[in-house]
C-alpha cells in the first residue's frame, strides 16, 4: 500500500450483515490462542478448492472483521505502520484538518516532514486518540463526583 492509497472503506449491506453474522458465529468456535493456525477451505460457487493454513491472528481479525460487518459498522483496515497525510488523519479523528494542524504544530501529536507535507503515523495516531478518550473520561469522573459531592444525582 502506498503512502496516500489507504484502503477501501467496507460498509456492508443488510444482506452482507446477515451472510457476516451467521459466518462470524460459525467461525468462532475454530479460535484457539493455543494453535499458531486454523486450516480453512476454500470453495467458490460449489467448485472445489482447497485448503489454506491460517495464521490464528489473522483468524481472529478475520472473526472480528465478520462480527464487526454483522453489526452494520463500517471496516477499514489500516496498518499500524502506515503514514498518513493531515485529511486521513483528520478524517479518522472526525475534525478539521485545520485543528489537527494546530494539535501537531502544539507537539500534541508527533509527525514528521515528507518534503513540505506533514505525515501522521497511524500508531501514533491510534495512541493519540486513546490518550483523547482516556481525558475524556477522567473529565467525565471528575464531574460525576463533583455533582455527587453537590448532591445533583
Amino acid at each position: 500500500m502506498s503512502l496516500l492509497e489507504l484502503p477501501e472503506t467496507v460498509a456492508p449491506s443488510g444482506a452482507e450483515s446477515q451472510v457476516a453474522e451467521e459466518s462470524g458465529r460459525r467461525l468462532a468456535k475454530y479460535l484457539d490462542r493455543t494453535k499458531p493456525t486454523v486450516n480453512v477451505s476454500v470453495q467458490s460457487n460449489g467448485t472445489p478448492g482447497e485448503t489454506v493454513a491460517v495464521p490464528m491472528a489473522a483468524f481472529r481479525m478475520l472473526t472480528d472483521i465478520l462480527n464487526a460487518m454483522a453489526r452494520g459498522d463500517a471496516i477499514t483496515l489500516i496498518p499500524l505502520h502506515a503514514e498518513l497525510t493531515t485529511q486521513q488523519a483528520a478524517d479518522l479523528l472526525n475534525v478539521s484538518r485545520p485543528f489537527l494542524v494546530k494539535q501537531l504544530e502544539l507537539g500534541k501529536l508527533p509527525y514528521h516532514m515528507v518534503g513540505t507535507h506533514r505525515r501522521v503515523r497511524f500508531a501514533d495516531l491510534k495512541a493519540y486518540k486513546h490518550a483523547l478518550a482516556e481525558e475524556r473520561r477522567r473529565a467525565l469522573d471528575e464531574l460525576a463526583e463533583e455533582g455527587q459531592d453537590l448532591g445533583m444525582g
